[in-house]
């Protein structure tokens, strides 16, 4: 789950200082962890504790209550509220979020059939609304297929079957009209359209925050699925070695128990 992070982080710096180009600088000064990594961080530990998605994600928040590069980014208004109150119900929200954080619910399960159930579970305490559970279930199939070996076609026609989306563009026809945005509908297939067109983790970050985008998010789903089908080692070295450098020791914990429960 790591790759996830990874992508976090990179792709934070350019959240809204949008770069159209892969030949960016990855690591910055400023590069750091965002409400992206610690909610993938609650999925984690709701997931090796038996726990409840919406608890985790209330707990873990409370926690970084400012997990962002940008003031006043970060978590979403309406996702804030419902952070507060212990018996929020959820809102109907088709944001990106339930897409960003679903990561390690595609790591864990054993059948495509627990893995879409756990990742509607994930999404649907806060994140309800169709597109929004969508949005996450694609994403964990994705990861699902991805770690046990399916090719990119098989992976392709899976996702645009099942949740009808539609992937036919690549990133260079994307790039040019895409702007910042923050729904399902608009980040996911724009997110494995960088999967689909890089031959390696690395160019998978480096496609997905060249679309221009919400760029943090984009990079945090595609890493996932980089680090699936390329597997741990395909990421550079350093580049987990910077992130590691600057994840909260609270954090660090759950990854390096969710890595060594499911090792990539």
């Amino acid at each position: 789950m790591i790759g996830s992070i990874i992508g976090d982080s990179i792709g934070a710096v350019y959240e809204f200082s949008p770069v159209k180009r892969t030949d960016f600088e990855a690591w910055t000064p400023d590069s750091r962890f965002t409400d992206d990594s610690v909610m993938t961080v609650a999925t984690a530990d709701a997931i090796l504790n038996g726990g409840d998605y919406g608890a985790s994600y209330r707990r873990w928040g409370r926690l970084f209550p400012n997990a962002s590069f940008w003031p006043n980014a970060g978590y979403g208004g309406s996702f804030v509220r419902w952070l507060a109150k212990d018996d929020a119900p959820p809102y109907d929200s088709f944001g990106n979020g339930s897409a960003m954080r679903v990561g390690p619910v595609g790591w864990a399960f054993a059948t495509l059939e627990e893995t879409l159930a756990e990742a509607e579970k994930s999404a649907a305490c806060s994140h309800n609304h169709p597109e929004g559970v969508k949005g996450a279930q694609a994403t964990a199939a994705t990861i699902f297929w991805a770690r046990n070996g399916e090719s990119k076609d098989f992976i392709r026609a899976s996702v645009e079957k099942m949740f009808g989306y539609d992937l036919s563009k690549n990133c260079d026809e994307l790039r040019p009209g895409y702007r910042f945005n923050e729904i399902c509908q608009t980040t996911v297939p724009q997110a494995l359209a960088a999967f689909f067109d890089a031959s390696d983790f690395e160019e998978a970050i480096r496609l997905a925050v060249s679309l221009g985008g919400d760029a943090d998010t984009l990079a945090c789903i595609v890493g996932s699925v980089a680090e699936a089908f390329w597997g741990a080692a395909s990421i550079p070295n350093d580049w987990r070695q910077k992130t590691l450098e600057r994840l909260d020791e609270r954090l660090k914990a759950v990854v390096d128990a969710f890595e060594a429960k499911f090792p990539a």
